[in-house]
Formats: C-alpha cells, sequence, structure tokens
C-alpha cells in the first residue's frame, strides 16, 4: 500500500511508545478493490489513554477533539483529514444511534478489536510500520470471492443503519452478498430495527448507492427483497404498475424506473450536487403512475402523471432529508419531464423553449428525459440515440438558454430613468416588457424602452 511520508512518520513516532499504528477500513478494503480512497482510519494498539494519543498526534499538527468522547482523533495531514482512534468495543444501551456504550482498550487483540466492524471486507488491518496485513475474518478471500459477509452476528444487529450499507456496498462494488447475511439483514428488517434509524444516515446511505454505483438497481432490487421498501410507500406502489408496451416492452413502471436509474449512473458528470438532483429526479419521475394509470378498451395511459407525481416525491423525499431547495429543484424536472420528446414532436418554436427555460433548467431536463428514454427498450431507445433531447439542447444553446432563463432587458431603475414615478404599475410593465422578450417581439434595450414609450403614449392617446 502506498502510504504516505507523513503518516509513516507518525507511524515511527508511536512506534517508539511500542505502539502499532493500524491502517484499517475504506482504505485497506479499497486497496484490495483497485479504487482509490482517501478514507484514512488509524487505530493506535499499545497506548492506554486518549490523552496520550492527543500529545502524540500535537506533534505532527492541530488535533480535532470533536470525537474524543468516543475515543476517536482527528487530524490533518497533507489537505486529507485523518481519523486515529484506539481500539474499542461498544455496546446499544438504547434506540439512538449515540446510544452506544463504549469501552476503550489499547491492549485489545485485533480479532477482539475488528469484531466490532461490519463486514469482512471492512475487518482487514495494515501494519504500517511492518507493512504487513491483517485478516483475522478472511476480509480478502471475501473481496477476491465477491462475497459480502458480516463480520460478526451479535456486533451487527446493534446499528441497524449496517442493512443499508450492505445494500450500498453490494451495488457499489458488484458483491453478492452471503446467504446469512442476507437472513440477518431479512431478520432485522421484520423486527422492525430500522424504524429507530434517523432520516439523515439513511440519506447518506441512499446517496451513496445512487452516486457511487456503476448499477444502483442492484441495491434496489435487494431493498426489494429485504422488505424494505415498506418504509417507502412511493417506491413500492410502482410495482407491478402496468404500462402500453407500444412505448414500455421492457415491463412496470418499476422495471422502467430500474432501467432509468442505470442509465443516469452512465449519464452523470463530475458535478455531485447536479448529479445527486438528476439522481433523485429519475427515480420519482413516474411515481405520479401509481396513481394515474388507467386501462381502458386494453389501452393503458398515465394522462397526467407528471403532476400527480409531485406530491408523493415530496413525501418521498421528506422522509429521507429536510433539504427543502433541494426537493424545490427536482420538482421541475419531474413536472416537465416530458417536455423534450412534446416540444420535438411538436416543433416548438423560440418563444416556448424560451418559457420552458423559465421554468427548468433544460441542460439538467434533457438528461433526465435522457435517462428516461434510454431506460426502456423499444427499438429506439436501444440505438442510445435521443433525438428529441439532442434537438432541444442544440435549440436552447442557440438561443442561450440551456441552464438559465434570459435575464430580463429592462429594469425598474430603466422605467425610472423615462421619467416613470415607481408604483404597482411597474411590476405589470416589467412583465409585459418580458412576455415580449420571451416571444423574440424585443431583443435590446431600445427595442424595450420603444415599446415602453408606446405604450405609455397609447395610453395617454386613450385618456
Amino acid at each position: 500500500m502506498q502510504i504516505s511520508p507523513s503518516l509513516q512518520q507518525i507511524s515511527s513516532r508511536l512506534k517508539s511508545y511500542n505502539a502499532k499504528a493500524i491502517l484499517v477500513g475504506g482504505m485497506v478494503r479499497d486497496h484490495f478493490l483497485n479504487k482509490e480512497s482517501k478514507d484514512y482510519d488509524v487505530e493506535v494498539y499499545g497506548i492506554d489513554t486518549i490523552d496520550k494519543l492527543q500529545e502524540i498526534l500535537l506533534e505532527f499538527g492541530n488535533v480535532n477533539l470533536v470525537g474524543k468522547s468516543f475515543g476517536i482523533l482527528k487530524l490533518s495531514i497533507d489537505n486529507d483529514e485523518h481519523d486515529f482512534s484506539l481500539p474499542r468495543i461498544e455496546h446499544k444501551i438504547g434506540n439512538k444511534h449515540t446510544d452506544f456504550e463504549t469501552t476503550i482498550d489499547g491492549n485489545m487483540s485485533y480479532h477482539k478489536a475488528f469484531k466490532r466492524r461490519d463486514f469482512t471486507i471492512n475487518s482487514i488491518g495494515y501494519n504500517i510500520e511492518t507493512a504487513e496485513f491483517i485478516d483475522p475474518y478472511g476480509g480478502i478471500d471475501d473481496i477476491k470471492n465477491k462475497i459480502l459477509r458480516h463480520t460478526n452476528d451479535t456486533t451487527f444487529v446493534e446499528d441497524p443503519l449496517r442493512v443499508y450499507r450492505c445494500i450500498q456496498f453490494v451495488a457499489r462494488f458488484n458483491l453478492t452478498i452471503d446467504e446469512s447475511t442476507f437472513a440477518l439483514c431479512k431478520k432485522m428488517v421484520d423486527d422492525v430495527l430500522l424504524e429507530f434509524l434517523p432520516k439523515e444516515r439513511i440519506y447518506e446511505e441512499f446517496k451513496k448507492l445512487l452516486l457511487k454505483s456503476a448499477k444502483p438497481s442492484i441495491g434496489f432490487e435487494l431493498m426489494r427483497s429485504l422488505g424494505i421498501l415498506q418504509y417507502f410507500p412511493e417506491l413500492q406502489a410502482i410495482i407491478d404498475v402496468p404500462q402500453d408496451p407500444k412505448w414500455h416492452p421492457e415491463g412496470d413502471v418499476w422495471t422502467h424506473t430500474m432501467m432509468c436509474i442505470d442509465e443516469m449512473a452512465k449519464l452523470k458528470g463530475n458535478d455531485n450536487k447536479q448529479n445527486e438532483r438528476l439522481f433523485w429526479a429519475i427515480l420519482c419521475h413516474d411515481f405520479g403512475k401509481a396513481t394515474h394509470t388507467q386501462i381502458k378498451d386494453g389501452n393503458i395511459t398515465a394522462i397526467g402523471h407528471e403532476e400527480a407525481g409531485i406530491e408523493p416525491m415530496r413525501n418521498f423525499m421528506y422522509r429521507l432529508t429536510n433539504e427543502h431547495s433541494l426537493i424545490d429543484d427536482i420538482e421541475p424536472l419531474i413536472r416537465y419531464h416530458l417536455s423534450p420528446s412534446q416540444f420535438y414532436r411538436n416543433g416548438a418554436k423560440s418563444p416556448a423553449i424560451r418559457r420552458l427555460s423559465t421554468k427548468v433548467n433544460i441542460e439538467e431536463l434533457v438528461m433526465v428525459a435522457r435517462a428516461d428514454f434510454l431506460g426502456r427498450t423499444t427499438t429506439e431507445s436501444l440505438t442510445g440515440i435521443y433525438e428529441a433531447g439532442d434537438w432541444l439542447l442544440e435549440k436552447s444553446k442557440e438561443l442561450g438558454v440551456e441552464t438559465d432563463a434570459p435575464a430580463p432587458i429592462l429594469q425598474g431603475r430603466d422605467l425610472i430613468s423615462l421619467g416613470l414615478s415607481p408604483s404597482p404599475q411597474f411590476k405589470k410593465i416589467l412583465k409585459e416588457i418580458y412576455e415580449a422578450q420571451l416571444d423574440g417581439l424585443i431583443s435590446t434595450k431600445d427595442e424595450a424602452l420603444h415599446f415602453v414609450k408606446t405604450a405609455i403614449d397609447i395610453h395617454t392617446s386613450k385618456c
């Protein structure tokens, strides 16, 4: 493993105290998965107190003491934050995620210390000084065999969040869940242990599943198998909802949605904030079909499902987060997700495209619509080419509205420069000017000012 010189120096310093610096967790796991990682988690063996560890680490920089009561110290090295801790065992004493009794023991064995870790793939250590791996639970073999296996029955169930971690690990690393681990997770779900988890913790696991998986559908299918969708009725409601086979030969709404989130995983860019909006939007985009799908004379329709999907989307998202601005940003992506195809089919003109840009980010909308189009098995979709989206994106770029609505040409100060006094009419006048701008009737400030003067003259002549 590649260890930074600074971390190597700390390890050497700890050795002078007869202590051992053991790198554990994600960094070691990701080494065997051939993935980059900055998940620096170091357990220090051979030191009796967290105060002594703090004293040593202060030689290398400022130490963040936020987690000290849990036996964790944070030290920034080479612009990366490292967690240093002493080996510990934890016992659950309540239903909250903070309700743990922690016992620190610097002389604990690796086997006992690693037992509290969730999965064998996360229960591997690396002795920085000797460059040796420590693998008491067979995690290296499980990685080679692509198996996700829990480390210990007793410690695993003490934190129900591990069920969600299991889901995102299976999807992120393309692993097969061990039968005993699946059975234990299923029992935890059946015993309603997941009800006590704070939504903020669940939300973080959902984000990792969506943003870090090549095929997020693997995780959602595992949720379905484990019975977790009972906590998310909006997702459960789209299972077995039929669709017109002409447009959706792949099957029901659930199947289509799973295909769509996998397509979004291929389309995503480097902006994780944007990626997050897009993933949530495509996951929720057809929620309205659960209530608006009708079968009449053998024809399947879901007229108005875009608008009908807004309320269930908001209900679903608020079960996971209180980030109001994020939820507000998702809403127009769902409300207008059919617009790219409709605009293309109808040959929409510039005014309509400009008006669409005042309601939604067209670039992001096209990405959602593209994932929606590609997430099916029609002949057109299987080509991988979404002509409607390409057309709308090109047109919106020509108009300069692919990411933002046109900026208003006139503002209130411009009306004042014409000799008008501020009044409630300002808003109406500016709105009329902006509407004319969207229609392409005016494109410069001079044209806008002339438009206002003409309107004033007309009004005066009528008086």
